[in-house]
């Protein structure tokens, strides 16, 4: 979100659609990635599972802490890019998600959370959650870029609502880390 909100703030809207676009495609890379893993991992390897579930779960809370920390960043800090062609914009996209570690892990720790290996085929339930993943990934990225430049204006001009979003961010990773924390020692139905 950071790379699409600066692309956006610093190219526009447009820009930011086109990198979008390759950051699509790192999903579908990760989508398949992980669920061919998963599911033969999780049927061979039962305490993966737990072990996933809590690596999702200090990931939020590293990234909590990184929002939180003294001199944590907001995300709608305004930062100064060159400008790039469609070309270039779709390949930064691509393999900005495509190298960066958070990304997979946030993939591989955003599935199992919803795979149930009893209720089926645990790769077509990743595919099908995946699936969902992106579109709604695409969807709420969609508005983020679009929205960026405006409230990067708004937010510029007002350092306490930059405070302010820095924060609720920050507290909502914390918190969904922490249920994760708590909830991950079940094992898998």
């Amino acid at each position: 979100m950071i790379y699409l909100v600066s692309r956006s703030i610093g190219q526009g809207w447009r820009a930011g659609m086109v990198s979008l676009g390759g950051t699509l495609v790192g999903f579908l890379v990760y989508m398949t990635m992980a669920n061919v893993g998963l599911a033969a991992v999780f049927l061979l390897v039962p305490w993966l599972y737990t072990a996933v579930k809590i690596a999702g779960a200090a990931y939020l809370l590293y990234l909590a802490w990184k929002t939180l920390k003294p001199g944590g960043l907001s995300l709608f800090e305004a930062r100064s890019l060159p400008a790039d062609s469609r070309s270039k914009l779709f390949r930064m996209g691509l393999v900005t998600n495509l190298l960066n570690p958070k990304a997979a892990i946030m993939y591989l720790a955003l599935i199992p959370q919803f795979v149930t290996p009893s209720a089926g085929n645990v790769m077509l339930q990743g595919f099908i959650l995946g699936g969902v993943q992106i579109t709604v990934s695409m969807l709420v990225n969609t508005l983020i870029v679009l929205a960026a430049g405006a409230i990067a204006v708004f937010l510029r001009s007002r350092p306490t609502w930059l405070v302010v979003q820095r924060w609720i961010t920050g507290t909502l990773l914390g918190a969904v880390g922490v249920k994760l924390a708590i909830d991950a020692p079940a094992p898998a139905a």
